[in-house]
């Protein structure tokens, strides 16, 4: 289980901060301007953070920028991220935390190689589900 923590557009800084303090390379910072063109990123936007990760321990910090005029408030700017052992399983656990609550995308192939979606529950914790497609046998 690792955290992914979201940022108004200081993820890069803040990341950098982290980086300090534990040690440690970046396996992957992506920018919007790094993604599919049909993403349809605003100029302004395209040099935010779409996915910046550190690795601490066994565990990963996670942390991306929103898109800029996306409200950040305390408790939408966390998402606990799941690394599921199978589609089924993200499938399964997926379906489960999303009852009551809200899907904000549903389970999906993405550009990235995984199938990822995320919801927040019943009780308000954003959750983020991703299996790596390349993974399967």
């Amino acid at each position: 289980m690792d955290v992914y923590l979201n940022f108004d557009g200081n993820c890069r800084e803040v990341f950098e901060f982290y980086q300090s303090v534990f040690g440690g390379e970046f396996t992957a910072v992506q920018t919007f301007a790094d993604g599919p063109a049909d993403l349809d990123v605003p100029e302004d936007a395209k040099t935010r953070i779409m996915h910046m990760s550190l690795p601490l321990g066994d565990n990963m910090l996670m942390g991306s920028d929103t898109m800029p005029g996306t409200p950040l408030v305390a408790g939408n700017n966390f998402s606990i991220a799941i690394t599921a052992a199978s589609r089924e399983q993200c499938d399964r656990q997926f379906a489960a935390l999303s009852d009551g609550g809200e899907v904000m995308m549903d389970l999906q192939e993405t550009f990235w190689g995984d199938y990822f979606g995320n919801c927040r529950d019943r009780y308000g914790i954003s959750w983020m589900f991703s299996f790596a497609l390349q993974e399967q046998s």
